[in-house]
């Protein structure tokens, strides 16, 4: 059952592959170029300008640039380390990802100097993708590369969703939160972007570069009040919000401002994607199979008894075949300790400490992306064995767990599941299969 779940997860990431999602939203018909939705006579631009920024960032860009060839007159893509393609036409930075990094700052200039050059009568794709959020870095006046590591630590690590997260790294820039639609401003923008985030919302993906932003710098102070921030942000971070809390430094611009007006964007890939495709193969493989939610988020406890009870509630029929039940979204973990691991091995470790050895249940968790928080896995798959199995061997679950260190426990007790850098993200996946 391990092995039939892997191959329903691989089955979602296969669907959401940029290369495949940019060639089903972007056509060259004679003189037109059509966008998702939006069909443009290339006759009424002088020039095409192609932003990239997200971890499938250099995919979806290696696609465009095959589509567009030398209808590109310039652009610049940042992507994570290890992400990156050869290219031609295009200038490619790879940079820190989730703390940002002097070469992610290096490579939002280059790329803000691009935005600069677009005028009136040009036309620029932006290609977003999650993760742009942290490679997307530029310095507000007065605060140092240091002091905005130091607060993403922080974020990340803080039990905040992307969301709030968001909020804040939003009013830490210039480019985020609508400020690109701004740079970029009055020419044509269309950006296609691949969703991270529950509810597929504009504003919150990548930070919103070319959406107007719903919230205030009122609402990222709310944010670091929440989760008790206040005291270890840097002084000077701190100093730049309550500023713009003052009215001293210009918000970000809001969704009714006439910089979007020129602005189109679109969805192309999202969880719900994975998700539609993981179902199919799932009954290919003999399940009966329902997607439940594709807007899991919250503390890591609360989304484990979501599932174990679910489970439990489609349990209750005895079925001929196996249940598959398919969980989308993004649960969030408060890390304490020094281990090592992301939240999807964490979830599946604490999943694994709570499922009833008499419950024969299989459940994998793993992001989309290939990478779990610092790590090389994509998360983890354990089933009701998996506690058990661990004992036996000496290797105590509950000692990993308290340690926030998932990673160590599932390489000595085996579980990881490892694709390498699937070269897409649209948050996590959880694959859970019982057995009656």
């Amino acid at each position: 059952m391990k092995d039939i779940a892997e191959q329903i997860f691989l089955a979602g990431v296969d669907a959401v592959l940029p290369e495949k999602l940019i060639r089903s939203q972007v056509k060259l018909s004679g003189d037109f170029l059509h966008l998702a939705e939006w069909e443009f006579p290339l006759s009424r631009f002088r020039q095409i300008y192609l932003l990239a920024a997200g971890k499938a960032a250099a995919a979806m860009a290696c696609e465009m640039e095959r589509l567009l060839g030398d209808r590109i007159r310039d652009g610049h893509i940042i992507t994570k380390y290890g992400h990156g393609r050869a290219l031609k036409r295009l200038t490619l930075t790879e940079a820190g990802h989730p703390v940002p990094d002097a070469e992610g700052v290096k490579g939002t200039q280059r790329m803000l100097d691009i935005a600069r050059k677009a005028g009136e009568n040009d036309l620029v794709v932006c290609l977003l993708s999650g993760g742009a959020s942290a490679l997307m870095a530029d310095l507000p006046e007065g605060i140092s590369l240091d002091d905005l590591k130091r607060t993403n630590e922080l974020l990340v690590t803080c039990g905040a969703d992307i969301a709030k997260i968001n909020t804040i790294r939003k009013h830490l820039s210039g480019v985020k939160g609508g400020e690109l639609a701004r740079t970029l401003f009055p020419a044509t923008t269309v950006s296609l972007i691949l969703s991270d985030v529950v509810g597929n919302r504009l504003e919150v993906i990548a930070s919103g570069p070319t959406a107007g932003d719903r919230t205030n710098f009122a609402d990222a102070m709310d944010v670091i009040n929440s989760y008790s921030l206040k005291e270890k942000l840097p002084a000077s971070v701190l100093h730049h919000l309550q500023k713009g809390v003052a009215g001293s430094i210009p918000d970000t611009p809001k969704p009714d401002d006439p910089i979007f007006q020129n602005v189109y964007n679109y969805v192309i890939g999202s969880n719900s994607t994975a998700l539609r495709a993981a179902a199919q193969k799932a009954k290919e493989l003999g399940c009966t199979t329902e997607i439940v939610t594709e807007t899991l988020q919250g503390d890591y406890t609360a989304v484990a008894d979501y599932i174990l009870d679910t489970v439990e509630n489609y349990q209750r029929p005895k079925r001929a075949k196996p249940l598959c039940l398919l969980f989308g979204g993004e649960p969030t973990v408060k890390v304490s300790g020094n281990g090592k691991g992301g939240r999807n091995q964490h979830l599946a470790l604490y999943l694994a400490t709570r499922i009833s050895p008499k419950k024969r249940i299989t459940i994998l968790c793993a992001g989309t992306d290939g990478t779990d928080g610092p790590t090389d896995a994509a998360g983890a798959v354990i089933d009701d064995k998996t506690v058990s199995n661990a004992l036996e061997r000496g290797i105590n679950p509950y000692q990993y767990l308290n340690g926030c260190d998932s990673y160590h426990f599932f390489q000595q007790a085996g579980g990881h599941i490892m694709t390498g850098n699937t070269g897409t993200n649209v948050m996590d996946m959880i694959v859970a299969i019982g057995e009656d």
